[in-house]
């Protein structure tokens, strides 16, 4: 392994670095897991040329390599332990092109997603992805677990905003896949493939963004209160059952919101009580609210309507606290399931009922707009306990019983590999190892992860 490194030093000078801190630092992501021993190496790739020559290095010598952008991952993928190479794209952070007219944006893998944005706004465009994270995710790690957010609901998830990507396989052979077109049927869709692969197949290095015009007229913000989840998903699920499509559709139970609000500095809300967010935007946003409002108030609701942007994004920044917010409770395991919209009211209770079975605290908010759930798994300790997994099982056992999936958009990574032939079948979960094998025949991308 040291001769390993020495090459790499030699291809890759001070984009190497085996520094004690910098290693122990990528132990972990956001997930709450911790490797038992930090990685061989940490690679800093500056250029495509780096992680080209990085990779023919690793595949030559069959180390395994984890891929990582800003470690912002909620998954364990992109954590890395001992023997393990790290190939770091978050200094590939340009911006090379924005083509207003044709309305794509080609971007380097590091480019934080909120950056990305902000540099698109004066041009009246966005990239609609917008997770939680945006301010601190980069574009290439979005790319690589498929996230979705606070919009996907209405404006989709990864997948649907990106025409084609440049990923270093890892012999180091440079592919390019996709177009610059809005349509292109040529051959298998590798892109789509890429898409959401954790790292498994290909380093990406690079990729060409479709955006979309930022809805022009004004935005409507609702902030709901009932007595329970339960009854704040039945209102959520009432308003997707009006064919209403609103931009952004979120639910709070009590322990997240009180953990939020206390995070935050702000009054707590009435004990138990449970919130639901609605924002409506584009030319038909004050019609769409007042049919929200009309909803959630015939269901018990208590709520108040605001037309003013600044005030919108002051209640979206409740929802967006939760992660800083469960930081405070201590670690926490946070999960990731969906189920049929109308099944959201179910899937609250099942994990009520799991957290009183195991006398456990799980805080939950969700994306009400697609069906996905973010329970989170309060515990002590520096690992996670046996008990923790076990109701972690339950909850999938219950999204998967409910006609839902394991995950909505954080990615299978080292979490969620147990239960993955749960969902998938045996048979699917060989043919994806073998559309592993063809793109990494020695399987050093990402090993033990997603597949």
């Amino acid at each position: 392994m040291s001769d390993v490194v020495a090459l790499l030093r030699a291809a890759l000078g001070d984009a190497v670095s085996t520094e004690a801190a910098a290693l122990d630092a990528l132990r972990s992501d956001k997930s709450g897991q911790r490797t038992d021993a930090p990685p061989l190496a940490l690679i800093e790739a500056r250029s495509v040329e780096h992680v080209q020559r990085a990779l023919r290095i690793a595949h030559e010598h069959r180390v395994p390599v984890v891929p990582r952008g800003a470690g912002t991952g909620l998954s364990g993928g992109a954590m890395a332990g001992a023997g393990e190479l790290v190939l770091s794209t978050a200094a590939m952070a340009r911006i090379r092109q924005i083509d207003a007219v044709d309305q794509l944006a080609v971007v380097e893998p590091g480019v934080l997603n909120g950056d990305l944005n902000r540099a698109l706004a004066s041009q009246g465009l966005r990239w609609a992805p917008d997770p939680a994270s945006r301010d601190i995710s980069t574009v290439g790690g979005n790319i690589a677990t498929n996230a979705g957010g606070l919009l996907c609901a209405k404006y989709g998830v990864t997948r649907e905003a990106v025409r084609g990507l440049d990923v270093v396989l890892a012999d180091g052979t440079l592919l390019r896949t996709g177009h610059r077109t809005v349509k292109g049927v040529t051959g298998l869709d590798l892109t789509a493939l890429l898409i959401g692969s954790e790292g498994t197949l290909g380093v990406i290095v690079g990729a060409t963004l479709a955006l979309t015009p930022i809805p022009p007229g004004e935005v409507a913000t609702i902030a709901a209160y009932f007595p329970s989840i339960e009854e704040a998903a039945a209102a959520s699920a009432a308003i997707t059952a009006a064919r209403l499509r609103p931009a952004v559709m979120e639910l709070v139970d009590p322990i997240a919101l009180a953990a939020i609000l206390r995070h935050l500095g702000m009054p707590a809300a009435a004990p138990g009580s449970a919130h639901l967010l609605v924002q409506t935007d584009g030319s038909a946003a004050a019609g769409e609210a007042a049919e929200a409002l009309a909803i959630i108030t015939a269901r018990g609701g208590a709520a108040s309507l605001t037309l003013d942007p600044q005030e919108g994004e002051a209640l979206l920044a409740v929802r967006r606290a939760m992660h800083p917010a469960m930081e405070q409770l201590g670690p926490v395991l946070i999960e990731d399931v969906a189920v049929p919209r109308s099944r959201l009211p179910e899937m609250f209770a099942a994990i009520r009922a799991i957290g009183d079975r195991y006398g456990m605290l799980i805080p939950t908010v969700a994306h009400a707009g697609d069906g996905n759930l973010h329970p989170n798994l309060v515990y002590e300790g520096d690992t996670v306990p046996d008990r923790v997994w076990q109701a972690a099982g339950e909850l999938f056992e219950a999204a998967l019983a409910l006609g839902g999936t394991l995950t909505g958009e954080h990615g299978v990574g080292t979490l969620k590999r147990r239960w993955l032939a749960d969902e998938l079948g045996d048979e699917q979960v060989a043919l994806q190892r073998r559309i592993k094998e063809a793109f990494d025949p020695r399987g050093i991308l990402s090993p033990g992860r997603a597949i």
